[in-house]
């Protein structure tokens, strides 16, 4: 830790495990690196390379797990960044893996998708970071190729899901019903939801058992589909997949400016 602020937001979130002690390094990663057996790279993108291409780094890492938990940066990237030397022998590099959970891990209930490797992890590895990220909600691995949709379906997810829910609430309060109230019953509808569906059902079959004839639901249907609120939400992920694409190589607009 840098700042002496993360620290304390860190150490008071695991002050019931004193065997995980919080240190704040002051510009000094390399001395961190060395201390740990599994090493977590959280930064905005643009940092990786500030952070690792620094003297020391590269043996600080060897024969370590170094998990990536950062957004449109590639295995790759970080290996290539490590390692711009391709006769560097594996026993002398570390293993990267990619990990990308999203904010409702401050509540356990984060969708974590881990990326695959080629080699695979050794069996040991690869229960501890599935360990690591089932302590906080649940895990899928996919292949490095799907890591970009992934960020934006599972990381921007919850914002999307955010709109939508401020939508019924809003929806409510026009029709009368107190605000938080009708966020609660928002939440609640949106949870439940879910959890059918990660129970099994199919969510067409979960709208076409509410659907009765001529009933409310499918008049609300109706005014949905009609405005493309559907494709919408599809789009918006598809949108979300191009930008976490570019983040680790940073964008660029008309005037040379550099986006993250």
């Amino acid at each position: 830790m840098r700042r002496p602020q993360s620290a304390k937001r860190i150490q008071d979130a695991v002050s019931a495990y004193p065997q995980f002690p919080v240190q704040i390094l002051q510009n000094d990663n390399v001395k961190g690196v060395q201390q740990a057996n599994v090493v977590i790279l959280g930064a905005k993108p643009y940092m990786v390379k500030d952070i690792l291409d620094v003297p020391g780094m590269r043996e600080a890492l060897k024969g370590k797990l170094l998990i990536s938990i950062l957004a449109g940066v590639s295995a790759k990237q970080i290996e290539d960044i490590l390692y711009p030397d391709d006769s560097i022998p594996a026993q002398d590099r570390c293993r990267v893996v990619r990990a990308m959970p999203n904010t409702a891990a401050v509540l356990r209930e984060s969708m974590t998708v881990i990326g695959t490797t080629d080699p695979p992890l050794p069996d040991e590895w690869l229960k501890l970071v599935n360990w690591i990220f089932t302590r906080i909600g649940r895990v899928v691995h996919l292949p490095p190729s799907l890591m970009d949709v992934s960020t934006a379906l599972a990381g921007s997810g919850p914002a999307f899901m955010a709109l939508a829910l401020e939508g019924l609430a809003d929806g409510a309060v026009a029709m009368g019903i107190p605000r938080a109230e009708a966020q609660t019953m928002a939440a609640q509808v949106m949870r439940g939801t879910a959890a059918m569906v990660l129970n099994g059902e199919h969510p067409a079959i979960i709208k076409e058992k509410i659907s009765t004839p001529g009933g409310c639901t499918i008049g609300g249907l109706l005014v949905l589909e009609e405005n493309g609120v559907r494709g919408s939400i599809a789009r918006s992920v598809r949108e979300a997949t191009v930008v976490a694409s570019q983040l680790g190589q940073g964008a660029k607009n008309v005037n040379g400016t550099r986006f993250f």
